[in-house]
């Protein structure tokens, strides 16, 4: 997955941003994100591709002290306020973007404005090549020797290459078959050099099946093993492939890691159908899952019907890898990904207190799904996503559909508001992962979901930010609904609270029909706080209708509070006091005045 920024500075280059994120998708950053260079700086770290409607020198300065290895980059591409230029800046043959390299980028860029991609890279300009940027499934071997390979290609030098390979034949390289210097294309192991670039296409798959828990080290030197014997190249390796009852399984996850490959996953009758090519068929494999092997099963099946198995299944104690071969290099992949699915606290709503990780997280999954009015509140980033929009009280098949949705092994983001482990939907996705199916619980194909959990800014986090310091001490938060909770329960919290002078902060005070809880909480709280402690009725905290009003604890109102009200309510030592500039905040002492006192 690869994100795309886009830097604008004015009204013009909104509007150029606009274009592109039609096309690409992304999210636009203006002055209103100040301060930019701060921004663009740390959009860079986080390996977004940055696209500046701005000055090539904003980029640069912004980035400088974080340029490095140019391989691990990603592209930075300028282009003028009235997009009739475009210049790869940094990243021009980075392969780290699904979108492509910074040159890739910048064209297709051009085709959207109708404007000049301006290329600067020598093998673009002399020879219409990037040699270190090759097509998607090849890999080039040997990238620290291409620096010196186009030295001598400049100087008029003339290259060999193998004359059937399209991307080759499309180039203007000056070719000769007896020529010193090399392009070379093999799954084999070859070391290459400042002669010889050598370009290893990934027509390969490793088949894995395991035992349950097995060591991702025990996999690796089995494979690595294997991979010897026949001299191939790891580089060659296209994907892993295993059975989908394994997609969970965290050593062949750790294997594809290590090959810095995916792992994706067939079903048994998806192997199966491969049975008739298996070496090794194994009734005792098919009596438990269902097909007659997985490694050798599984390799076929991702390298297609025109493959061949070039390593049958070995074994060792609690592993078994087989190797098959396509005839051309994988570009389209078979078989599933393990199902993600991201439980995103988006915050209260602004943008600004939405953590990053919310955002890649965002930004990563194919499918939203999440309470309709939460998905609007993330506006334009949404725009190129599917949305799976559900109604408060639609929480359980909210969370069901979200998990069900990664079974089938997409990228889903599950949108609550808050921090989704506080009052919101991420306790329930444990809980329904946790039932049996016959309890309730999610499918086996649900169950086998990574999970990943952003922390989102909560509202009393967001209050307690914009009136000064109420939570400074001890505090708690109590939901005031009795839907899910019985009362007489909630009663116990407020009367523990209370006792224990905890600054609460009480969700879901009211609704149109539950009208009474806040009452009693207030007469509870009055007998063990005096009658001016200090009480924050906060709505749409980080929203357009924000609103935050102060009252006593003997003042407070319930008709003052409507179900999006948070009322946090100070302890007996909370303190609310005018500055000069007219603003009222309110603090909970932690304490230290009795160190004042004692150093005094």
């Amino acid at each position: 997955m690869s994100k795309i920024a886009y830097i604008a500075l004015s009204p013009n280059g909104e509007q150029i941003a606009g274009k592109l994120q039609n096309h690409f998708g992304g999210e636009i950053f203006t002055t209103n994100n100040s301060p930019i260079k701060a921004k663009i700086a740390s959009l860079f770290g986080e390996k977004y591709v940055i696209i500046g409607i701005c000055s090539a020198a904003i980029l640069i300065r912004s980035i400088a002290g974080q340029l490095d290895h140019k391989h691990d980059e990603p592209p930075v591409i300028a282009i003028d306020d009235l997009g009739q230029n475009i210049v790869p800046l940094i990243g021009g043959h980075s392969q780290i973007s699904s979108h492509g390299s910074g040159v890739e980028i910048a064209k297709k860029c051009a085709q959207i404005l109708g404007a000049n991609a301006i290329i600067t890279t020598a093998g673009d300009q002399n020879f219409n090549i990037a040699l270190d940027s090759p097509p998607r499934g090849y890999r080039l071997t040997n990238p620290q020797d291409y620096k010196g390979f186009m030295g001598q290609l400049l100087t008029q030098q003339e290259v060999d290459f193998s004359s059937d390979n399209v991307w080759f034949n499309n180039s203007k390289l000056p070719h000769h078959p007896d020529a010193k210097l090399k392009l070379t294309i093999s799954t084999q192991l070859a070391v290459g050099s400042e002669t010889e670039l050598v370009y290893c296409p990934q027509n390969i798959v490793v088949g894995v099946g395991c035992a349950r828990g097995a060591d991702a080290g025990e996999l690796i030197s089995l494979i690595e093993a294997e991979l010897a014997a026949h001299n191939i190249n790891p580089t060659a390796i296209a994907h892993i492939a295993s059975i989908d009852i394994k997609s969970d399984e965290t050593g062949i996850h750790e294997v594809a890691k290590y090959f810095n490959v995916e792992a994706r996953f067939f079903n048994a009758a998806m192997l199966e159908a491969e049975a008739d090519r298996l070496v090794n068929p194994s009734n005792y494999v098919f009596e438990q899952v269902g097909c007659h092997g997985v490694s050798e099963g599984a390799a076929l099946a991702a390298t297609g019907a025109d493959s061949t198995l070039i390593c049958p299944k070995i074994k060792s104690l609690n592993g078994t890898c087989a190797i098959a071969q396509s005839k051309q290099p994988l570009t389209k992949f078979e078989g599933k990904l393990q199902g993600q699915l991201y439980i995103v606290g988006m915050g209260p709503g602004q943008d600004s207190w939405r953590v990053p990780e919310a955002t890649f997280m965002l930004e990563a999954a194919q499918d939203w799904v999440g309470y309709s009015l939460y998905i609007d509140l993330l506006g334009e980033m949404g725009a190129h996503k599917t949305h799976h929009e559900f109604t408060l009280g639609e929480e359980e098949a909210r969370v069901r559909f979200a998990l069900e949705l990664a079974a089938k092994g997409k990228q889903v983001a599950l949108i609550c508001s808050g921090d989704a482990g506080i009052y919101a939907m991420a306790a329930l996705v444990y809980e329904l992962l946790d039932l049996t199916q016959d309890k309730g619980g999610v499918s086996a194909a649900a169950k086998r979901v990574d999970v990943q959990m952003a922390p989102g800014i909560s509202a009393l986090q967001g209050a307690a930010a914009r009136v000064g310091a109420p939570l400074g001490h001890d505090f708690c938060t109590i939901s005031l609904s009795d839907l899910l909770t019985p009362w007489e329960a909630i009663e116990k919290r407020i009367h523990a609270a209370a006792e224990a002078d905890f600054v609460i902060s009480f969700y879901n005070p009211v609704s149109k029909k539950r009208r009474t809880q806040l009452a009693y909480a207030k007469q509870v709280l009055l007998q063990h706080r005096p009658e001016d402690c200090p009480v924050i009725l906060a709505s749409n905290i980080g929203r357009p209708t924000e609103y935050i009003r102060y009252v006593k604890l003997i003042d407070l109102n319930i008709d003052d509070v409507d179900m999006l009200t948070l009322v946090m309510v100070g302890s007996s030592n909370s303190q609310k006091f005018m500055r000069g500039n007219g603003q009222e905040y309110v603090y909970t002492p932690r304490g230290y005045s009795k160190k004042r006192e004692q150093n005094s």
